[in-house]
């Protein structure tokens, strides 16, 4: 089997198994509040600790899984983090009590943190400068439709006044996890024939947050993530959902609709939007991003301004979260391959770990301010500080240009210029990019 046949193989795999545990989070994850709060009779603040717990523990434990990835290769760190994630999602079914109930989050959370780095660094193993764009497309597509479709599923089958339709949900999850487990750990990386091969040995991979601080591209790619995410996923739980039923007056009925409007834009745009931004300078497309976001955001602000007009504030509610789902499928294609472009080889998993820590960060500051502005009545100055943020994001993107080589701005591009001279596409290159991919030192 050649070189690029194992790595096609081996990526349809992680992506299975990717699709499979996203569609088992989509039973649990919409209900999960409802679940702690009311279900277990534990409490809105209980659930509230529940969720913050999530963040916490990835906090704690991202900071050291890029290390292990690169030392011992993403194979084993993922499994272990699927087995974690299992153990704790079942354990949030069948817990009755808070210590009980916090305890099990903080493994699913811990688990789902190692997961995700340790899924983008084997994506990077399987996939070479010119297919990673396509590749982490893919991924995201395959996560939202997975996660849409568990929820619409579980939607079907909770009732709240039975506590066993939950546990079925929370093992439905779990068996997902374990399933992306099984498939990973079957997963025959090019050179690594075993899971227990795929230990990198290369001794330069300590001293890796050193290495990434001193890489102005990724500092500033991670002052610009954190900047995005605060702007768009940090707010969609808190502020901008407080917004919309307390100023916009919607319903939860209709905010539901306006999420399922945000997944939707996703599956229906996302391979459409690759065609579009694959081929152009990823610092232009997220400066794109940045002003698509400023729509949205003003129209969400305008929509809280037309409440006799019901009918036309919901359409710009509704708009606001497409637009956002438009945004989103542009950064798929363009975040995540920058990141692999900026790290040096025996780093992948450091950098992409890095990022993932930066989004946590995201994740955990973006709903806390949305939250604080959104209970002390700011709107007006929560509206004008999310234009603000998108308008930034632009910019920031703009300077971060100017660091970028031509190579990790517009990799398709020097593919192409180095392929001009030959009537066929060159096949030094595409031999070029594998054998990067084949120099990854792995143990005997």
């Amino acid at each position: 089997m050649s070189v690029t046949t194992a790595m096609g193989a081996a990526l349809r795999r992680i992506q299975l198994g990717n699709a499979l545990s996203a569609f088992g989070n989509g039973f649990t994850v919409p209900f999960l509040f409802v679940y702690v709060s009311q279900v277990r009779n534990l409490g809105a603040s209980t659930a509230g600790i529940v969720l913050a717990t999530f963040a916490v523990a990835a906090l704690i434990v991202l900071p050291f899984v890029g290390r292990v990835i690169d030392r011992r290769g993403p194979l084993p760190v993922a499994v272990v983090g699927t087995v974690s994630a299992a153990i704790g999602s079942m354990g949030l079914g069948l817990a009755s009590s808070q210590s009980m109930v916090v305890a099990a989050a903080a493994a699913l959370g811990a688990g789902i943190a190692v997961i995700q780095p340790s899924l983008a660094t084997m994506i990077v193993w399987c996939s070479t400068t010119a297919t990673r764009s396509r590749a982490f497309a893919m991924q995201f597509f395959l996560n939202n439709l997975g996660m849409g479709v568990g929820g619409l599923l579980g939607g079907q089958l909770v009732d709240t006044s039975d506590a066993s339709s939950f546990v079925r949900l929370f093992a439905i999850e779990s068996v997902m996890f374990l399933v992306l487990g099984a498939a990973v750990a079957t997963v025959r990386l090019p050179k690594v024939p075993k899971v227990t091969d795929a230990v990198p040995t290369d001794p330069d991979a300590k001293g890796g947050w050193r290495t990434l601080a001193g890489d102005r591209a990724m500092v500033q790619l991670s002052v610009l993530g954190f900047v995005m995410f605060f702007a768009c996923y940090g707010q969609f739980e808190s502020g901008l959902a407080a917004f919309a039923v307390e100023v916009t007056r919607i319903s939860p009925a209709t905010l539901g609709m306006a999420l399922a409007a945000n997944t939707s834009a996703i599956v229906l745009a996302q391979f459409v939007v690759l065609k579009l931004v694959e081929r152009r300078r990823r610092s232009r497309v997220i400066a794109l991003v940045g002003l698509i976001w400023t729509v949205a955001w003003v129209a969400a602000g305008v929509s809280g301004l037309v409440p006799g007009a019901h009918g036309v504030a919901t359409a710009l509610l509704i708009s606001t979260y497409a637009l956002f789902g438009i945004g989103e499928s542009m950064l798929s294609p363009t975040m995540a391959p920058m990141v692999a472009d900026l790290a040096p080889a025996r780093l992948v998993g450091q950098y992409n770990s890095a990022f993932a820590l930066v989004k946590q960060l995201a994740l955990a500051v973006g709903p806390a301010a949305g939250g604080l502005m959104a209970g002390a009545g700011m709107y007006v100055t929560y509206i004008c500080l999310l234009i603000g943020c998108s308008l930034g994001i632009s910019v920031l993107a703009l300077r971060l240009g100017r660091q970028l080589t031509p190579a990790q701005e517009n990799p398709l591009a020097v593919r192409a210029q180095r392929s001009a001279p030959d009537v066929a596409p060159s096949a030094e290159v595409e031999a070029a990019e594998v054998e990067a991919v084949e120099r990854v030192p792995v143990a005997a």
